[in-house]
């Protein structure tokens, strides 16, 4: 099971690749507008796979858990505004949903990728994407449950 858990998540990380050999019709300057969720209008929302991914890289930075910001900001921008587990982000955050970034990714252009996604979380037993903070902080506490069971 940790195998085929293993390959899925290698496969949500393809989809990452494959994301970013994609030109897309924005102009994102890393202006960090996009991470910060009240502003922008939208928090993303992960499969199953893309919360166990960037779970394990906020389990690598130390944290067990994700709160969400006073401002509204994504808990995992640091204090120069940037991402501490960039390589590790979600695929919302890849597609630059915000208008800074030049708005969502025209939905033709990822379909393909959004559907892998969903046949990863599929067979991972996820149920669809769920809020920002609640997958990753669901993830985190699957990773303690690994843990303590080795």
């Amino acid at each position: 099971m940790a195998d085929e858990q293993d390959e899925l998540l290698r496969q949500v990380r393809q989809v990452y690749v494959d994301t970013s050999a994609r030109d897309f019709p924005n102009s994102c300057q890393s202006r960090a507008a996009c991470c910060h969720f009240r502003n922008a209008g939208h928090v993303p929302f992960l499969t199953r796979g893309e919360a166990l991914v960037a779970a394990k890289a906020v389990r690598a930075r130390g944290l067990r858990k994700i709160a969400e910001h006073p401002d509204g900001a994504c808990p995992l921008i640091n204090t120069e505004g940037r991402c501490t587990i960039y390589e590790s982000r979600p695929f919302g955050c890849r597609t630059h949903f915000c208008k800074e970034a030049g708005g969502i990714v025209p939905r033709p252009l990822i379909r393909d990728l959004v559907q892998r996604l969903e046949a990863i979380d599929r067979e991972l037993g996820g149920d669809g994407g769920r809020n920002f903070h609640s997958a990753i902080n669901q993830a985190l506490t699957e990773l303690d449950g690994k843990k303590s069971r080795r």
